[in-house]
């Protein structure tokens, strides 16, 4: 009989916190500016060159901790990772090891219907490395470039225990966190630029047993769909690979996305090869708990208790309630349309289906929608009106989102306003059933689909402008 196997799952996300400057230096943290151009003597690790600590990014960091459930001790400090590599000029990173800023967190994921605490063992500061441009894939490039303009911003290492089990969990904890962070307004979690990495340790064990598997961690995943499939692939591999008798090593691996699986790129290395010790250029960090506090009272609504809110307030599903919370831009939308149209579910199923749709096929996020809120609720108050139809307003919708129009210019436009006039509709009708005397006559004779014909036939002479109600009210009464 073959085993079973258990997927074990933990996963480290480098936040890039949302600061002007970096961590320990008044260079830019602008994105897309032209390649070291955003340098100074301490980015560029030159020897002599002093740190000194980014305020704010020590407030983003206690607000993280706040919003994830975590310790934060009144003693914290920083320390020199050391290691070569071509993007780290001065060959250290300064980072946090054994007193982090936030410890002993957690967060709530949700998975098909069931809740699921995953612990979140630590998050610490440190400063971003440089970038390398490779020509190519990382495993096969003949060169590197060094772009030192990412080097010293300020990061946010987010740790959580193993406690994932699958690649959905892992996924849905990706998900939650980014929306925390991003209701936090502690980063713009922008995955496309970097600002949001993460690295996934995997291992796999017989169901059962309680000791870990050998692990491997895969290298920057930039989007929830790599993710997912990096982690299904890497424990097929394990599996297959116990199954087939072989010594799996730990190891440092990349996800080929081209390819969909892994490449090996080095052995993993453990915390005593970065030989760790106390920054000496920066003191240990007290912090007070009446700041802690202050922190604390200011805290915007976060996902959970928004998704309540919406639970509690307007009876939506907790479903519903999930997919509005994802951002808070995407929230505001919602309560502003609210605020003008207050059927909250309608509003939700519009923007679940129609609005989300044409954001996903026009890879845009909800702040670059053409679409204001106040447009939406207005072209929801034409369909009330009768002025278009459900169906017509999904054509007015589209002609929104693509040219920013507002719904009555989408209508007068293409004039697409709904006939409800009963007088105009009753000689239509008139004319249908008179045209269609055996359709008449297998309608009478008790088949039901000869009167969804009579109605497609007045709709087709009304080019889909008949109010259905009306048409399907005079029809009835006519026939009947």
């Amino acid at each position: 009989m073959a085993k079973e196997f258990e997927t074990v799952i933990g996963l480290e996300v480098h936040a890039e916190l949302k600061t002007e400057s970096k961590i320990f230096c008044s260079c830019s943290t602008a994105f897309g500016s032209e390649p070291n151009t955003q340098v100074c003597p301490f980015c560029a690790g030159f020897p002599g060159a002093l740190p000194v600590l980014n305020e704010k990014v020590l407030e983003l960091a206690i607000r993280t901790g706040i919003a994830l459930n975590c310790e934060i001790p009144e003693y914290c400090k920083f320390d020199r990772k050391n290691y070569f590599y071509p993007d780290l000029p001065a060959a250290y990173q300064i980072s946090q090891f054994d007193q982090p800023i936030c410890k002993n967190g957690y967060l709530e994921i949700d998975v098909d219907g069931k809740e699921k605490r995953i612990r979140i063992n630590r998050a610490h500061m440190e400063e971003d490395a440089g970038k390398l441009v490779h020509q190519g894939d990382i495993t096969t490039t003949p060169f590197s470039l060094v772009d030192l303009n990412r080097c010293g911003i300020g990061l946010l290492e987010i740790v959580s225990e193993p406690d994932m089990r699958s690649a959905r969990e892992a996924r849905a904890y990706l998900e939650k966190l980014r929306s925390i962070l991003l209701f936090a307004g502690v980063s713009d979690c922008k995955m496309q630029e970097g600002s949001l990495r993460c690295d996934a340790n995997v291992s796999v064990r017989p169901t059962g047993q309680k000791e870990l598997g050998t692990r491997s961690e895969i290298k920057n995943l930039n989007s929830f769909r790599a993710l997912e499939r990096a982690i299904e692939y890497e424990a097929r591999r394990h599996i297959e690979a116990i199954e087939d008798g072989e010594e799996l090593v730990q190891e440092t691996r990349t996800w080929d996305e081209e390819k969909q699986l892994t490449r090996s790129m080095r052995s993993k290395e453990e915390a005593h090869d970065y030989r760790y010790f106390p920054d000496p250029d920066l003191p240990p960090l007290k912090i007070s708990r009446e700041w802690i506090e202050e922190i604390r009272s200011q805290m915007p609504e976060l996902p959970d208790a928004a998704r309540e809110r919406l639970v509690e307030t307007y009876g939506l599903p907790h479903y519903d309630a999930a997919i509005l919370t994802t951002t808070p831009d995407y929230l505001e939308y919602f309560d502003r349309v609210i605020r003008l149209y207050p059927d909250a579910k309608l509003v939700s199923n519009w923007m679940m289906g129609e609005l989300n749709k044409y954001l996903n096929q026009t890879n845009r996020e909800i702040s670059d929608c053409l679409i204001k809120a106040e447009n939406l609720a207005e072209m929801l108050q034409l369909i009330d009106a009768g002025t278009i139809s459900g169906k017509m307003a999904k054509s007015v919708f589209e002609e929104m989102f693509n040219s920013g129009k507002t719904a009555p210019e989408v209508v007068r436009e293409k004039g697409l306003v709904q006939i409800s006039d009963e007088k105009a509709l009753s000689d239509i009708i008139e004319s249908i059933i008179n045209d269609n005397p055996k359709v008449v006559e297998d309608y009478c004779n008790g088949k039901g689909k000869a009167f969804g014909f009579l109605v497609g036939q007045v709709m087709k002479a009304t080019r889909g402008q008949a109010n259905p109600a009306v048409v399907n009210k005079l029809l009835k009464e006519k026939l009947d």
